[in-house]
């Protein structure tokens, strides 16, 4: 049975008083004026003006004096009084709770490239909101909680060099939102002995290279593996990211460059970590940066890449028969084994070092 979202609670911009009610009554009647009705109280002047200001509260005793002199029911006045207090009650409390978001906001601030989510479409213009939506994406209830998990997340993500300049707020972020997306997909059941075939299906996707991306999301899908696809933030020199997420193991792609083999590679060496560490410890996350250290995990997951993208007795063979490596001779590879050309010349490139080969094979994505 699906449940209706509770209607907002309607808080007042000002409260208003019921002596506003009274000299409106009062302006509206010819027999009585402010003097008369504090005769009639029995109060002085100055009393019922401050009553009229907002300045003194209707009690109970004044409101059956009302009732008596104005013919409306103290019930009336009392009830109006009640609205009143519980409206400057609600204000106050909505204040307090502004100037505690605002402070909440500052601080995400500083974690979040808040911008970015915003041009992304994730955020809205209202901070109340806009907090509330921070904490889902980040899986977190409070600020404590949300600056603890930036803690973690920077020491355990990756050990950087000085080659390049990572920011780690946006690269936390990524992350988060990568996970976050991953969390709202669902997949079928991960089939954990069908990795040959899997592999085929892919390499075949990346040879036709045809609508790729949409193409890999669906096979990956049917084996029970969740793609995402996420651009990547300013100063994040992210490739891929890896991790298990609920059931289902999940890649995310940054496609930081938008070229066939670049795109093959990442997204086989984040399967190398999906068959050979995360079924093995579902609690690993890997994340594929320019300027991490490559430890024991991501040399296997390189060696995984380049030995299902190109196997290795297909290697040797073009290398050992191959004297002169042109386009001619990549494509005759290609079309024998069903390889994508650029995928060939990513590894030609790789391994010679020289990554200005002058080519006429098509290397972007379809």
């Amino acid at each position: 049975m699906k449940t209706l979202p509770k209607e907002k609670e309607l808080i007042p911009h000002i409260a208003t008083h019921p002596g506003v009610l009274i000299a409106d009554e009062l302006e509206i009647r010819n027999d009585m004026n402010q003097k008369d009705l504090a005769h009639l109280l029995d109060v002085k002047p100055s009393f019922l003006n401050e009553i009229i200001k907002g300045k003194r509260p209707i009690t109970a005793e004044t409101a059956i004096l009302l009732a008596k002199s104005l013919d409306i029911p103290a019930e009336f006045w009392l009830k109006l009084q009640t609205q009143y207090d519980l409206d400057c009650a609600k204000i106050k409390e909505k204040n307090i709770n502004k100037v505690k978001n605002i402070e909440i906001w500052n601080i995400i601030k500083t974690y979040v490239p808040v911008n970015a989510f915003r041009k992304l479409g994730y955020l809205t213009n209202s901070i109340e909101e806009d907090i509330k939506i921070i904490y889902i994406i980040f899986n977190v209830k409070d600020i404590n909680e949300f600056i603890d998990q930036f803690a973690t997340r920077k020491f355990s993500f990756y050990r950087k060099s000085e080659k390049l300049t990572t920011n780690e707020k946006n690269l936390f972020s990524w992350s988060a939102l990568a996970e976050y997306e991953s969390s709202i997909l669902s997949v079928k059941k991960f089939k954990t002995d069908y990795q040959l075939e899997l592999i085929e299906e892919l390499n075949n996707c990346f040879y036709l290279n045809k609508d790729i991306l949409n193409s890999i999301k669906t096979i990956l899908a049917n084996y029970g593996i969740k793609l995402v696809i996420l651009n990547k933030l300013e100063q994040t020199p992210v490739d891929g990211y890896s991790f298990w997420s609920k059931e289902n193991p999940t890649i995310v792609l940054s496609m930081r460059y938008n070229r066939i083999d670049h795109c093959a590679f990442t997204l086989f060496h984040e399967l190398g970590h999906v068959f050979l560490h995360l079924i093995n410890n579902k609690d690993y996350k890997f994340l594929d940066i320019d300027d991490k250290e490559k430890t024991i995990y991501e040399k296997e997951a390189d060696t995984f890449a380049t030995n299902h993208l190109i196997p290795v007795h297909i290697w040797k063979e073009f290398k050992t028969t191959t004297p002169i490596i042109n386009d001619q001779a990549i494509r005759t590879l290609a079309d024998k084994y069903h390889i994508h050309p650029a995928i060939i010349l990513g590894r030609v490139c790789y391994e010679s070092k020289n990554y200005k080969i002058k080519t006429n094979i098509l290397k972007t994505i379809e």
